[in-house]
């Protein structure tokens, strides 16, 4: 029988953690399955009391404590840690407290698994919580020449073209289930230079030039409501600068280039942060130049 460790860091969002246990537990959905499936959640200091709220109401989840420095990457890497050598766990399965997932997700998860090896590391097909008809990732690309960096299918309607199987580069930190062999060939997360945004592509990518095969499989999907994370700039230069530079971003430079300062393979590759950042950081000045005459965006 298999074991699957579902692992979530969490820091603070105590309401949306509440939605992602009564998810997975609704009619005891996880303990009814042929696998032998664990709840793992790193609380990294949340203040809003989710510790103590997990701890009395979901006994039989594992909860771990973090120190308020773990990020999500060192979240991941001790969840993974605890679920390979304490829970002999074969199957580590990246989740977030703001996804909710389909209808039969978990049988239909134990099913591809038994249809794949080890070698093998699937993606969860998400769409949008806010609009279930749109696709948020089918999974990512990454050309380490051209140095284009996207995510399949993002924000396009759902319909038959997402509906096969794809084959991808890398994927997102949450619906992604790889087998602990993984770890133990490439090692854990970079937490280092990744604490938050990157981590889960720098990992898989790793995975799939170390010869692991990335595949999405549409009959996985999973909810997210993106509204929850990510710091932009809000029409403010004091949030415009913190945008640039905090890890609570996915537009931190910093981070941005040391991905590509480790995988890209071409200084041609580097012109695809130049445009992102000067489109970034151009929109932010012409919408505030337009503000000016009355103009809003939209």
């Amino acid at each position: 029988m298999l074991k699957i460790s579902i692992i979530l860091p969490v820091f603070n969002g105590l309401r949306y953690t509440k939605q992602c246990l009564e998810s997975l537990y609704d009619r005891h959905t996880i303990e009814q399955l042929e696998a032998t499936i664990y709840v793992i959640i790193v609380d990294d200091g949340s203040t809003d009391g989710s510790f103590e709220w997990i701890s009395e109401n979901y006994s039989q989840v594992k909860l771990l404590k973090g120190n308020g420095n773990l990020w999500w990457s060192g979240g991941v890497n001790l969840a993974v840690e605890y679920a390979v050598n304490q829970l002999k766990t074969d199957y580590i399965l990246w989740w977030n407290n703001d996804i909710i997932a389909s209808a039969k997700y978990f049988e239909n998860l134990i099913t591809v698994l038994n249809q794949n090896n080890e070698n093998t590391i699937v993606g969860s097909k998400i769409n949008l919580a806010q609009n279930k008809n749109i696709v948020w990732s089918m999974g990512g690309l990454f050309d380490p020449y051209s140095g284009k960096k996207s995510m399949i299918g993002s924000e396009k309607k759902d319909g038959a073209e997402y509906e096969k199987i794809v084959e991808c580069d890398w994927l997102p930190g949450m619906g992604t289930i790889t087998h602990k062999t993984v770890y133990e060939k490439i090692g854990m997360l970079d937490k280092k230079n990744f604490p938050q945004y990157h981590g889960d592509s720098d990992f898989t990518f790793r995975a799939k030039i170390n010869g692991f095969k990335i595949i999405v499989h549409p009959k996985l999907k999973i909810y997210n409501d993106t509204r929850h994370s990510g710091l932009k700039h809000d029409e403010s230069f004091r949030r415009l600068a913190q945008s640039l530079f905090s890890i609570k971003s996915n537009f931190n430079i910093k981070r941005d280039f040391i991905f590509y300062r480790k995988h890209s393979k071409s200084i041609k590759a580097y012109l695809v942060l130049v445009n992102k950042y000067f489109k970034y950081i151009g929109g932010f000045i012409k919408w505030k130049v337009l503000g000016l005459f009355g103009f809003k965006r939209k």
